[in-house]
């Protein structure tokens, strides 16, 4: 993936070192959907996260979102050579992880603020926090455990950069285009939050019983993955941003998440009534479909027959 020099977004918090360790876990209702939604590429036991998702994933006033890491580099790409490297983009420069967190998020913002014009509509951007551990964000105290995850009530996603080593360890899907499908998949709830398709659907789920409820939060995540293939689709004709082989490495991501792989390595059975993000080939088809069309329109999982 290309994105050495390019922008890096303004809308990182990092607050790794500094988070809610020692709180106990204080996740409920609405903000406990949400935050388990984070766990869009499921960086916890299947099991363990229907557990807890007694309620509701995604049934919030917002989506989740899923972020990223790798090595980036010069500092002041795309504001111009003139500049002089300001404190933070100087800390970002010994920070490769972060940088390209910040680059693949600025592409986001470029991408979808474009995206939003021609529809005569403003996107607003959302935050990306960093954290380590646990984090106490406004849906409630969050743990790594959780996955990345986009909470609705503040408009931000938040990263622990462990998660994807994990990823590569635990789910054999690495690469940096693999880590920008999941900040995108999870920018895609933010997406879905400012179009109100977030905020309708969950309220369909507080009205549904526990199987139309996955239903609709199954269709919602491949929706999200749908809007992360609109996103590579856009950035790489403003920037040329894919490399041989990214794409089969976000596609083994996408797969590699899949509520039925997950399922089959956590419980040895799969149990489709029990998905919340769809199977490995879902997943696959949808960011597909994004990535191949470039349009929004294209990605109406909820008029789909068969998601």
């Amino acid at each position: 993936m290309r994105w050495d020099g390019d922008r890096e977004s303004a809308n990182v918090e990092d607050q790794r070192g500094g988070g809610g360790g020692g709180f106990p876990m204080r996740i409920g209702g609405l903000g406990a959907i949400i935050v388990l939604i984070g766990g869009l590429l499921l960086g916890v036991d299947p099991s363990t996260l229907l557990s807890l998702l007694n309620g509701d994933q995604q049934t919030q006033t917002q989506p989740q979102t899923q972020p990223q890491t790798q090595t980036q580099p010069d500092y002041n790409g795309g504001y111009g050579s003139s500049r002089m490297p300001q404190p933070e983009q100087q800390a970002n420069r010994e920070d490769p992880a972060k940088r390209f967190v910040s680059v693949v998020l600025a592409d986001t913002e470029d991408v979808w603020k474009q995206v939003f014009r021609s529809g005569g509509r403003n996107y607003e951007e959302p935050k990306l926090v960093l954290f380590t551990g646990r984090i106490d964000s406004a849906c409630g105290m969050a743990s790594t455990a959780s996955g990345p995850f986009y909470c609705p009530n503040d408009q931000k996603v938040y990263l622990d950069l462990g998660f994807f080593e994990e990823m590569k360890n635990r789910f054999h899907a690495s690469g940096e285009f693999a880590e920008a499908y999941v900040i995108a998949h999870e920018v895609g709830h933010h997406v879905q939050n400012e179009l109100g398709i977030l905020p309708e659907a969950t309220n369909q789920r507080q009205r549904s019983d526990q199987r139309r409820s996955n239903e609709i939060s199954v269709r919602l995540e491949l929706q999200a993955d749908c809007l992360a293939g609109v996103w590579a689709y856009h950035a790489d004709r403003m920037k040329h941003i894919i490399e041989q082989g990214d794409v089969e490495a976000a596609m083994n991501a996408a797969a590699a998440v899949g509520d039925d792989r997950l399922q089959r390595q956590s419980r040895g059975v799969v149990v489709p009534d029990a998905f919340t993000h769809g199977s490995s080939a879902q997943r696959v088809r949808w960011f597909k479909r994004g990535l191949e069309t470039g349009s929004t329109k294209q990605c109406d999982t909820f008029a789909a027959n068969q998601p």
